[in-house]
């Protein structure tokens, strides 16, 4: 999957991607990621971007020529029909199945914000969606296009270890994950549930979903009645014991 990203910042993209698993799909070829400088096609003799918004208000404006011509030219390479997606907070909001629906792209382009924004008219012309990372304001769009190329990476295949692993993570069932142990069976007086340790799989697997279920009707609420709702689910029995952790952790990274 080849990713192209348009931005102010192309060393924020470049930096962020070479490191940890990304950096290892880049290297065997499963994604790839271009970031492209959008300074590098004004027109404007100063080398300028941005200008002052007609009709006053704080702040500057990506201008339309630059942004325009920034993706014509990316176009060129990642084909006519190549999805363009910009990261504003005016988007449908990142989840899961987006990502999942996003996963299926051979080529997406990424655009960039800065400052106010970018000129409406560009975005009229290239924009074929909008994506928000939540209800808050982040300095530019380099950050958000670093976490949907993550989310959306990690479910090309070949590009985790272990296929299963991006099955059991939090939202990829509509639940929050399950809490995990690893040795040492005994840490600080906590032990790990006798029921992994059973060797029952369908006994864990049945534990698994029940701590699933309950740490997210706890935990995110919405999640679990919009679970209950739509698969229409009821908490199996439980069996075995384990204490859950007293702060939820980020499951969904790897």
């Amino acid at each position: 999957m080849q990713f192209y990203v348009m931005t102010l910042f192309p060393e924020m993209i470049e930096n962020g991607v070479n490191n940890s698993i990304m950096a290892r799909a880049r290297a065997a070829g499963l994604i790839d990621v271009t970031a492209v400088n959008i300074r590098d096609y004004t027109l404007e003799k100063h080398g300028r971007v941005d200008d002052y918004t007609y009709g006053g208000g704080a702040g500057l404006l990506m201008a339309a020529q630059p942004v325009y011509d920034c993706c014509m030219a990316v176009k060129e390479k990642a084909g006519k029909d190549a999805r363009v997606i910009y990261l504003s907070p005016q988007g449908r909001t990142f989840t899961q199945e987006i990502a999942e629906e996003i996963s299926l792209e051979e080529d997406l382009i990424l655009l960039c914000g800065h400052y106010e924004g970018i000129d409406e008219r560009a975005l009229e012309e290239i924009v074929d969606d909008e994506i928000s990372m939540g209800d808050y304001v982040l300095t530019g769009g380099e950050l958000p296009a670093l976490t949907l190329i993550d989310a959306v990476s990690r479910l090309v295949p070949g590009v985790l270890h272990n296929e299963n692993s991006a099955e059991i993570d939090s939202f990829q069932n509509g639940l929050l994950e399950y809490p995990q142990y690893t040795r040492p069976e005994e840490w600080r007086g906590k032990k790990v549930p006798e029921i992994l340790l059973s060797g029952d799989h369908a006994k864990v697997d049945a534990w698994r979903l029940t701590q699933s279920i309950e740490r997210t009707k706890e935990r995110r609420p919405d999640l679990y009645e919009a679970y209950m709702s739509n698969k229409g689910t009821t908490i199996p029995e439980e069996t075995g014991s384990g204490k859950r952790n007293q702060f939820p952790r980020d499951s969904g990274s790897s």
